[in-house]
């Protein structure tokens, strides 16, 4: 009698399989509606003389490592192991177009400085390996076409992160590659003869299984089953603290602004016991007013940045900001001296110089903070209050009191720390046939498609050293 019921059917891959077991198990059955644990051995492993690889974690780095380790060693059985959808932060990327990389930065060195972790290991051979432009052309050759917008983001011209994600599960599909998702890796061990035992949890139908792997491939993003998972294998982790996001600012009426946006302005983050000068702290960029406070790309940078120091000082700060960075203060005076001289006879709020470049709006908020009255005329307005009006334009301070959340990158600092991997494999320095990739790492990137692009490299690389190591130890067989 088979005493196996259909809810221990699992399905592997694109196609749906069932798995046979190991030995004869009499499976623990439900009995009056109550649901007991059942544990089952799962034979996951490859028929003789076929290795297994087991990735964990279905996003951009472990779908993109995946199938380039079975590109390369198409007789490697390679299985993704994900717990909820598939490249699913693919699909909210971009505002649901996904920024796949950044192709305003051809020059490897330039490219590593958009990472606030790695910034210094980045500059060798990690983005020489594989780089935007290989990312583009891999997308390109395989039925993707692109675009690259004014500020260096790459989108697909189709303006959906669909496309991205179709193509990756299309071309996983065709090379072999096995998903099963719902699934969840939750210890993973060395054995004696080299390999990695690997425990798998569907606590939805209660069981585990057990697979043992000859290599493993943690790109599991910022989630703590990959930290867990590291931790077991011996590796250390540095803290998790988020990246990339907004700044909350008790300001009623900056609040008033929201969905003002200037082009260009010079941002200066300070913070209480950072003696030190930091040049990142400082940044140039678009900024964006919105309900709670601010955001725009100079914001998100400072957030990257300063990510560590703004989690331990509870994410309170004060946030310096030159509305007209290329505008010296004294040619400003001027600028609003001449303007009084000429409109004299008009009110302060209906007239402004152009060289400000700001909208009425925020023309009226900076009256305000200042003590003018909108409806004085320019010929009231004394020379120490104009002064007054360049000083705050050029040096406005903002109280920050949180953080809010990017919508478009859920980005995490922390992680793995890189000394611990060799970059050029990214395999561990702990464990032979364990690789890291992703965000899994203590290396993260600033907005603008950068960290899809750490996402990319690692992912190749790992999947380059696991296809050629396969290739090598079959051929010696």
């Amino acid at each position: 009698m088979n005493l196996v019921p259909q809810r221990f059917i699992f399905r592997l891959g694109f196609v749906s399989q069932t798995s046979s077991l190991k030995g004869n198990y009499p499976c623990s059955i439900p009995n009056h509606g109550r649901r007991r644990l059942s544990t089952i051995t799962f034979s996951l492993a490859p028929k003789s003389g076929e290795e297994l690889l087991v990735v964990v974690g279905g996003g951009a780095a472990g779908i993109y490592g995946a199938i380039r380790a079975k590109t390369l060693a198409p007789n490697l059985k390679v299985v993704v192991i994900e717990k909820a959808k598939p490249l699913s932060k693919v699909k909210i990327s971009g505002g649901g177009r996904c920024n796949v990389t950044n192709g305003h930065c051809p020059d490897n060195k330039i490219l590593a400085d958009h990472y606030p972790r790695g910034h210094k290991e980045f500059r060798g051979s990690f983005f020489h390996t594989h780089g935007p432009v290989d990312t583009m052309s891999w997308f390109s050759d395989h039925g993707v076409a692109l675009k690259i917008e004014e500020d260096g983001r790459v989108f697909p011209t189709s303006d959906s992160s669909s496309t991205i994600i179709d193509c990756l599960m299309s071309e996983a599909k065709r090379s072999g590659v096995l998903l099963q998702t719902g699934k969840v890796v939750t210890g993973a061990s060395s054995t004696a003869d080299g390999k990695f035992s690997v425990k798998l949890e569907k606590r939805s139908l209660d069981y585990v299984e057990h697979v043992e792997a000859d290599y493993l491939l943690i790109a599991s993003g910022s989630s703590k089953q990959g930290y867990n998972l590291a931790t077991q294998l011996g590796h250390s982790i540095v803290e998790p603290v988020p990246s990339l996001f907004t700044f909350k600012i008790d300001d009623l009426k900056l609040a008033e602004l929201s969905g003002v946006t200037f082009p260009k302005v010079k941002a200066k983050l300070q913070l209480e016991g950072i003696q030190k000068k930091i040049p990142q702290l400082t940044q140039v960029g678009p900024m964006l007013v919105t309900h709670w406070g601010l955001s725009g790309p100079v914001v998100l940078r400072l957030s990257a940045w300063g990510a560590r120091y703004l989690s331990s000082s509870d994410y309170k700060g004060t946030l310096c900001v030159d509305f007209t960075p290329d505008l010296h203060i004294e040619d400003l005076k001027s600028a609003l001296t001449r303007h009084k001289s000429q409109f004299l006879r008009q009110k302060v709020l209906n007239s402004y110089p152009s060289e400000l470049a700001v909208v009425k709006r925020f023309w009226k908020y900076i009256l305000d903070r200042v003590g003018l009255c909108g409806d004085m005329l320019w010929s009231s307005i004394s020379n120490n209050l104009l002064f007054s009006v360049a000083s705050l334009l050029k040096d406005c301070v903002f109280s920050m009191n949180g953080k809010g959340q990017f919508k478009d990158e859920f980005v995490t600092a922390g992680g793995v720390p890189l000394s611990e991997i060799y970059l050029d494999t990214m395999g561990s320095r702990i464990h032979p046939h364990l690789y890291f990739a992703g965000e899994v790492l203590n290396a993260d990137g600033i907005t603008g498609g950068f960290n899809f692009q750490n996402a990319w490299t690692g992912g190749y690389i790992a999947g380059t050293s696991i296809g050629n190591l396969a290739v090598h130890e079959r051929v010696n067989q």
